[in-house]
């Protein structure tokens, strides 16, 4: 197998409503996934987070732990096995 194949992946889902930008997640991906939404905002007036860079995304779930609204699921992705 290649280094990408053996490469963790991961998935970022953002509840847009929920985040009230307080951009902790931002700070605390160690692969720069995350930004805040610069324009846009959500329902309650806040610029929210949202995956910039997703396939840069390990999985690593720092950004759910310190996300103080949960508004953050990390899904690990099983990498395809490659036919021999």
């Amino acid at each position: 197998m290649t280094e990408n194949n053996n490469r963790l992946k991961g998935a970022v889902e953002i509840n847009r409503e929920r985040c009230k930008g307080c951009d902790l997640c931002v700070v605390a991906c160690p692969c720069d996934v995350l930004k805040l939404q610069p324009k846009e905002v959500n329902n309650r007036g806040y610029h929210f987070a949202f995956a910039d860079n997703a396939s840069a995304c390990i999985g690593c779930a720092a950004c759910a732990a310190v996300c103080p609204d949960g508004c953050i699921t990390v899904y690990r992705v099983r990498p395809k096995a490659v036919a021999r």
